[in-house]
């Protein structure tokens, strides 16, 4: 394998008028350049907070741990493709951690994130979160688990990712705050294009995101585009979604507290019609747009929702539906959308208290009168 070319970009210190001597000197950030045949993750492990990781154009056959606080993971575009390494393994459950050292390197544990059957994993811990990564501009693909999934992460970027055909989540967070999930395409992947959720292994309370924000993202082809599972304060505003079984999950439960405050606006959701069987913890699923269940204090607005249409319970243009562990759904207020052709438009099997439906564009709705 060829030795790893790192170029370096220095800050240099400028000198402040005459007589007046050089300023202090502004910490160097380095550009570490990897090309395919070279260690993706030898390069993270060189590279200090602040500096970036570029990936040139083509493939790579491996999996990256990163920890490194204020690191930059990028390629060039979509032609920077990650893939599983021949013989990786097939794991079926996420990481919860890389053994990340205090000083932010993933040492010995370099590998779990293949291990685990992930692409890209950033890690933090439960005491120290990895703080302000940024990953943008590649491919991620054919991973058994997820392509990029975090956890423990505060201020994660996840900008132009391809993620496509992996086997559970496109991208994936647990225990994370104040993410930006923005322009990123997710297709054909096994569960939820984009997941977001307070934790998949216990059984605890919604989680405060502090405004994690998704927006502007493409959705296709999975079995649901968009999962927000017992979380709060979190938007999801302008993507597009289309070809998935079911556009957009919120979903809580029996938990305190509730998922709530997620602002769902000026999304396209269309032709949701794929069709996928029932699992352990859900209905089987076609022809959904919007499902929330089990969710309070939330607002859908300015959608377009057009031609969902399945026979499945949750098939609607936008549905509330009672959890399937009995919770209901309240004071959340669905207005100003514009819904056609769905089988029927709006949907409220829900028992809870305060739900509005206002000032929609809609022609058939369940019970008859929401419209």
């Amino acid at each position: 394998m060829k030795k790893c070319h790192i170029a370096y970009l220095a800050c240099t210190a400028a000198l402040i008028g005459t007589g007046l001597g050089a300023a202090p000197p502004v910490a160097a950030h380095r550009i570490h350049v990897v090309h395919p045949g070279e260690s993706i993750q030898k390069a993270v492990d060189a590279a200090q907070p602040g500096d970036t990781v570029l990936l040139t154009y083509g493939t790579y056959h491996e999996s990256v741990d990163v920890s490194t606080p204020g690191l930059t993971l990028r390629g060039v575009g979509r032609g920077t493709v990650l893939e599983p390494e021949a013989g990786a393994s097939t794991g079926t459950t996420p990481s919860t951690g890389s053994g990340a050292s205090k000083t932010g390197k993933t040492g010995k544990a370099a590998n779990s994130c293949a291990a685990d059957g992930n692409g890209i994993c950033v890690v933090g811990t439960k005491d120290h979160s990895v703080d302000d990564v940024t990953v943008a501009s590649l491919t991620v693909t054919g991973f058994a688990k997820t392509g990029l999934y975090a956890t423990e992460a505060d201020g994660l970027t996840v900008r132009r990712v391809t993620a496509v055909k992996n086997g559970v989540w496109g991208i994936a967070t647990e225990h994370s705050v104040h993410g930006v999930f923005r322009d990123n395409t997710a297709r054909d992947n096994g569960d939820a294009g984009l997941f977001l959720a307070n934790t998949v292994k216990e059984e605890q309370g919604a989680t405060d995101t502090e405004g994690t924000v998704v927006e502007h993202n493409r959705l296709e082809g999975n079995r649901i585009g968009v999962t927000v599972r017992r979380l709060r304060n979190l938007t999801l505003a302008g993507n597009h979604l289309t070809g998935n079984c079911a556009g957009v999950f919120v979903v809580g439960d029996e938990n305190k507290p509730k998922a709530g405050f997620v602002t769902v606006r000026d999304n396209r959701i269309e032709r949701n019609n794929k069709s996928c069987p029932k699992t352990a913890r859900l209905d089987a699923l076609q022809g959904s747009g919007i499902v929330l269940t089990g969710a309070e204090d939330s607002l859908v607005t300015r959608n377009v929702i057009k031609d969902n249409v399945g026979k499945s319970p949750l098939s609607g243009g936008i549905v509330l539906f009672k959890s399937f562990v009995g919770t209901t759904s309240e004071r959340n207020r669905i207005s100003d959308n514009l819904l056609r052709g769905n089988s029927p438009d709006l949907v409220n099997t829900d028992t809870g208290k305060g739900n509005t439906f206002e000032g929609n564009s809609c022609r058939s709705s369940k019970p008859a009168g929401l419209c």
